[in-house]
C-alpha cells in the first residue's frame, strides 16, 4: 500500500519560515519524481516545486528564490524549505510522487500552511 505522509505545516507570521516533509512508503522512492503542489481556498491546485529522481529541480513562479526542494532517498523523504513566507502562500500543501516512465501517480493527504500575523 502506497502512502505519502506530509508534515511540518502550521501557522507562521509573514516573513517566517517552515519546512515541510513528505515521507513515502510502499514505493521505490528513488525511481519516482517528487513534487509539492498547493491549493488555496477557491483556487486551483498549482505546482510549487518538483525534483526528479536524478535530483533536478524546478520551481513554480511563486516559489522561485524563496523555497528549496530536496530529497533524501535513503530516508524516502522529500523536503520543502520555505522562507520569506507571505500571506498568499497560505494553502494546503500536497506531496505527489510519479514513477519514472510510468503513469502511476500518488498523492498525500496534505498539510495546512497558514501565513498570518
Amino acid at each position: 500500500q502506497v502512502q505519502l505522509v506530509e508534515s511540518g505545516g502550521g501557522l507562521v507570521q509573514p516573513g517566517g519560515s517552515l519546512r515541510l516533509s513528505c515521507t513515502a512508503s510502499g514505493i521505490n522512492f528513488s525511481t519516482h519524481s517528487m513534487s509539492w503542489y498547493r491549493q488555496a481556498p477557491g483556487k486551483e491546485r498549482e505546482l510549487v516545486a518538483i525534483i526528479s529522481s536524478a535530483g533536478i529541480t524546478n520551481y513554480g513562479d511563486s516559489a522561485k528564490g524563496r523555497f528549496t526542494i530536496s530529497r533524501d532517498n535513503a530516508k524516502n523523504t522529500m523536503l520543502l524549505q520555505m522562507n520569506s513566507l507571505k500571506s498568499e502562500d497560505t494553502a494546503v500543501y500536497y506531496c505527489k510522487a510519479r514513477r519514472d516512465g510510468g503513469l502511476s501517480t500518488y498523492w498525500g493527504q496534505g498539510t495546512q500552511v497558514t501565513v498570518s500575523s
